[in-house]
């Protein structure tokens, strides 16, 4: 994909179609302005008989516009002046590409660019349009038999900008944009895959193809020997059940020389039943997306490597089965971590615990600057904050608040929720150092404190994705969060921000 900006006129710049937005009451945005004048008042003709919509997320399609160079103008409605802002300016890019896909347009020019968009920066505008661009052009089409809808030949897509000093911001953006979808698009992928197909091997395979022929990167994998060796009781414990064999994937990205990596440990349950304490039946098919934390981890290295950023970032991915079978450890059976700590297993559909604290225990070898789990993790936090934002628990007050910044620039929002010793204590056992669940109260903040046992010395935070790694429904499948929000942090940790 080529990525331009331009300082030319809507009207005047030749493209297969040309974007532009429409406000309530009948105003008209910069670029529908331009073209306005040049057409004779075409735009707002429409727009006063109603033959526009200025609803946001409405968009009309029009052809041969007269006085503009452009075969097709995309009118999207953006709703009240005073209330634009990135959110709707993200649903009315993507409103303009649902209704070009399809066509045979190859060059595009967003002119939304131009609006006053709550104060955001052409930076963030470019990206935010390229990341819309690419999370509407998204299909999942690998299982599907016969014919295949052709997507949009897109090859160039441009942004307009009010003033040339705007140009270096927005091609950062755009290429920013592209490599977040780029990510997305990954972890939506393996999200979305079946579970017969993504395996703990099949992602330790996507691992290591990220890495072949970059010299950045690094990928290694290490068995079921190798992780019993080092005391992964833990870890192998949900792995029991199955014949699957587990995997530990290790990705080292080393873009800033000797700096300490940021260490990202994504759940890899390619498939939880539950275990012994086995799930209900219904909805159980989405379980294949309880390796979203894996997912968006992986996604994010692909970001990161497809931008060359100049900073040190490992991954750290237990990947597992969680299955039934007269071999499962069982409600009651006590396992020995990595770290020495053990655990007695109330509960073993409370898996994704279990394989993280020793991921988490084996990520201390890297010495991290600073190292952030994401994990669907528990239902309890959905329950807290639905499917709208990631829970975000840390043991560094600096490091949440890093986080939740983060979210907030990207998109891909996320809220603070709290750890402590009054939590942790419904985590006690009268036969091993800890249980692996509390009481019913406060479920996704005691997951946090039981891995926060596993991360003293460290900056460490906790993302619970259990909401918002997923939708359900006539919608169904992966979102590629949080990798939005992990590059973010990535990004500005690096300096790479302009």
């Amino acid at each position: 994909m080529e990525y331009f900006t331009t300082t030319s006129k809507a009207s005047k710049r030749a493209a297969d179609c040309v974007i532009v937005g429409v406000y309530a009451r009948n105003k008209l945005g910069a670029g529908a302005a331009d073209i306005d004048t040049s057409s004779k008042g075409h735009l707002s003709a429409l727009l006063k008989s109603g033959d526009i919509s200025s609803a946001p997320g409405r968009c009309r399609i029009l052809t041969g516009v007269p006085g503009v160079r452009a075969r097709r103008v995309a009118v999207v409605g953006l709703g009240k002046f005073s209330k634009m802002n990135s959110t709707i300016y993200k649903k009315a890019v993507a409103a303009a590409i649902t209704a070009l896909d399809g066509s045979k347009t190859k060059k595009i020019l967003n002119t939304l660019t131009l609006e006053p968009v709550d104060g955001t920066s052409p930076y963030y505008l470019a990206r935010h349009s390229v990341e819309a661009m690419g999370d509407t052009l998204y299909r999942f089409t690998e299982m599907k038999s016969g014919r295949k809808k052709k997507p949009m030949p897109l090859s160039s897509y441009g942004h307009s900008i009010a003033k040339r000093g705007d140009a270096a911001k927005a091609a950062r953006g755009a290429q920013h944009g592209d490599g977040i979808a780029k990510g997305v698009s990954l972890a939506k992928d393996l999200g979305n895959l079946p579970a017969n197909v993504c395996t703990p091997s099949y992602l330790a395979r996507v691992a290591k193809k990220l890495a072949a022929g970059n010299g950045k990167l690094t990928t290694k994998v290490l068995n079921e020997a190798e992780m019993k060796r080092l005391g992964m009781g833990s870890l192998l414990s949900v792995t029991a059940g199955t014949a699957e064999p587990a995997k530990l994937i290790v990705m080292q990205y080393k873009g800033a020389g000797s700096d300490k990596p940021v260490v990202l440990v994504g759940k890899g349950v390619t498939f939880d039943t539950g275990g012994i304490s086995l799930k209900p039946g219904p909805a159980m098919d989405e379980m294949k997306f309880d390796m979203c934390g894996a997912a968006g981890v992986i996604g994010t290295m692909a970001a990161v490597a497809t931008m060359k950023l100049p900073i040190n970032v490992n991954v750290v991915v237990p990947a597992v089965e969680n299955m039934p079978s007269s071999t499962a450890t069982k409600p009651g059976d006590i396992v020995k971590s990595m770290s020495g700590q053990t655990i007695e297993v109330l509960n073993t559909d409370a898996e994704g615990r279990l394989i993280l604290c020793d991921a988490l225990t084996y990520s201390r070898r890297f010495k991290p600057a600073a190292i952030i789990d994401v994990a669907t993790l528990t239902g309890a936090c959905v329950v807290a904050l639905g499917a709208h934002r990631t829970a975000i628990m840390s043991n560094n007050d600096a490091l949440r608040e890093e986080i939740f910044a983060a979210g907030d620039a990207a998109e891909d929002r996320g809220w603070p929720m709290p750890l402590g010793d009054e939590y942790a204590a419904q985590l006690k056992s009268n036969f091993a150092d800890m249980a692996n669940i509390g009481g019913p109260g406060g479920g996704a903040v005691t997951a946090g404190c039981f891995l926060g046992k596993f991360t003293d010395g460290m900056d460490w935070a906790h993302l619970d994705i259990a909401g918002t790694a997923w939708k359900s429904g006539a919608r169904k499948g992966g979102s590629g969060r949080p990798v939005p929000m992990l590059t973010q942090v990535l990004l500005a940790r690096c300096g790479a921000l302009p």
